[in-house]
């Protein structure tokens, strides 16, 4: 895709290669960062039951701070990675942009957990009646 500011790249706009890239991108993010991926697993298990007995809201509400903590934690690794390329020994200033990342997606992990955890009190209650 040509980029507009720069004048590099191929002219044209390709929404599907676009896509491809957004597919590639989280396949690598799924399979090379467990952190993601056992985010997505645990967000997905929670999801099944709250679509049973819960309002859409709160499967928004989940779709929301799991999409939001991915997002977080894909800006992490990526800012990590090019960290590690630009400087590959030990500098204190690498050490502090990692950190305040780390703590951005730590924010976004927080708050992904407390919606994790109101939803799952929310649904238990529903679980106990099914067996009732």
């Amino acid at each position: 895709m040509k980029n507009k500011f720069l004048e590099t790249g191929e002219h044209g706009y390709h929404p599907l290669r676009k896509f491809k890239i957004i597919l590639s991108g989280l396949r690598f993010a799924v399979l090379y960062d467990f952190s993601v991926m056992y985010k997505i697993v645990i967000s997905f298990l929670i999801l099944i039951p709250v679509i049973m007995f819960r309002e859409w809201v709160d499967v928004s509400i989940i779709i929301l701070a799991t999409g939001v903590m991915i997002a977080s934690e894909v800006f992490n690794t990526a800012i990590e990675a090019v960290c590690d390329f630009m400087e590959t020994q030990y500098n204190e200033k690498i050490g502090m942009i990692k950190d305040i990342s780390a703590a951005a997606t730590g924010i976004t992990i927080f708050v992904w957990i407390v919606v994790v955890a109101i939803e799952m009190i929310n649904v238990i209650p529903h679980f106990n009646s099914l067996s009732a």
